[in-house]
């Protein structure tokens, strides 16, 4: 997987001073979200360094939480699980070139089973997951490649307390991490890949959440959009560039290594291409009739 993404126009202190231009100070601050898992940290650990994050109004937020935010209105611009993206794609443009996604393994999207896969017909299978991406996901590998129907019902994401009341579980996030490299083994049980999962059956990238502007607010501040869309660019290539200083960050909050994390973060696939578009179609050709929106439904790219 190339994880060296194109650099922007402009550098990484363009982007930033272009934001306090005073053109860029006539109205508020854009009300940005930030997704409060480690596999989002790459893409604002950059925003911190060069002053950019002070020209956010910044919301912290689960994925779910902010998938609301930004349709209700709630967020000008911010992350959105690509299920509910291709759902209200009329009101929202994305921005290319930046993603969360994986193109082969993505550490972080899970299934945790007690027994193999193909004996979870009709098993019960905990949903911890707060990405509808992911579940939706989870459930097409399911029935589709394997053929399976099992039993679903959510509950918090606690492996322990999962694995008392069903086979197996969908874990995301650092929840997911932490279950992959540390209780799952602990346990014996075993651990399911969903990037690797996809990347197999279709020989494609999977994108779990995009970046995107609420239409009327890029109608009405379009210069504003693309100054924050810069900033994020920036933001990611310095953090890849310098991505065993993030590593070394969030391992002193973290209980995982900084060799796993640096790892972590180099696995992930942040870039928005066309091989990325190609992915994000075929999910929607598969899942579209099933989840609520058009079969070729499609990404409309911030130009």
């Amino acid at each position: 997987m190339d994880n060296s993404p194109s650099s922007p126009s402009r550098s990484t202190q363009d982007a930033s001073e272009t934001l306090r231009s005073p053109g860029a100070h006539r109205l508020s601050r854009p009300k940005v979200g930030h997704i409060q898992y480690l596999n989002c940290m790459p893409l604002y650990w950059g925003l911190a360094r060069t002053g950019s994050l002070l020209d956010f109004d910044l919301t912290k937020a689960s994925p779910d939480a902010l998938n609301d935010l930004l349709v209700r209105g709630d967020l000008d611009i911010g992350p959105i699980s690509l299920v509910e993206y291709l759902r209200n794609a009329d009101d929202l443009v994305a921005l290319p070139d930046i993603a969360v996604g994986c193109d082969g393994p993505v550490m972080s999207c899970v299934i945790v089973s007690q027994l193999p896969l193909e004996q979870l017909d009709g098993a019960r299978v905990a949903l911890g997951s707060a990405s509808r991406t992911s579940v939706r996901l989870a459930q097409l590998l399911l029935a589709e490649r394997y053929g399976l129907a099992p039993d679903y019902y959510t509950c918090p994401p606690d492996l322990s307390l999962m694995m008392q009341e069903a086979e197996a579980a969908v874990l995301i996030g650092d929840a997911a991490l932490r279950a992959n490299l540390h209780d799952a083994p602990r346990l014996g049980l075993r651990v399911h890949d969903l990037g690797q999962m996809w990347k197999e059956w279709t020989g494609l990238p999977f994108v779990f959440a995009v970046w995107a502007a609420r239409r009327e607010y890029l109608e009405r501040e379009p210069e504003i959009v693309r100054q924050v869309h810069e900033a994020f660019l920036s933001s990611r290539n310095l953090s890849l560039e310098e991505v065993g200083k993030v590593a070394e960050q969030a391992a002193r909050w973290e209980q995982l290594e900084v060799s796993v994390l640096e790892r972590y973060f180099t696995t992930l696939d942040f870039s928005l291409g066309q091989a990325q578009l190609e992915g994000i179609a075929e999910f929607a050709r598969r899942t579209g009739a099933t989840t609520g929106y058009p079969e070729d439904v499609r990404v409309e790219l911030l130009s």
